[in-house]
């Protein structure tokens, strides 16, 4: 199935609060990653109708859409074209986002970076 990708982009940015609010983007196996200037310009109603988009939420700064696999790469090369934003990596993007988080946050997301990849070998 064929999809509308430039169409589904404008969607998207529009819903997004407009492409001034994107500071960075990255895309994982099925989500887009974002750091935006002001997430609460996001009209996460209309974003979630968007063909294609299976869901969103706001977690540590960081706001992602699931897309889905298969069909990120794609919306994502879209967004990359519509707004001339660099290609970044999910680690470019969690760093930019960072700093909108408050201490408490902070400190809980250091504690995950450390243990997580730990935890496998204490269990």
């Amino acid at each position: 199935m064929s999809h509308d990708y430039p169409n589904i982009v404008t969607e998207l940015l529009h819903s997004l609060g407009g492409s001034d609010n994107l500071e960075q983007a990255a895309h994982c196996v099925t989500r887009l990653r974002l750091a935006l200037k002001d997430p609460s310009l996001v009209d996460s109603a209309t974003l979630n109708r968007i063909d294609l988009v299976k869901g969103s939420f706001y977690t540590g700064g960081l706001f992602q859409v699931v897309i889905g696999p298969g069909e990120v790469e794609k919306v994502y090369a879209e967004l990359r074209r519509q707004t001339g934003l660099a290609v970044s990596t999910s680690a470019d993007v969690k760093q930019k986002s960072a700093d909108k988080i408050n201490a408490m946050q902070r400190l809980v997301r250091v504690f995950s970076d450390v243990f997580m990849p730990i935890l496998p070998a204490l269990i």
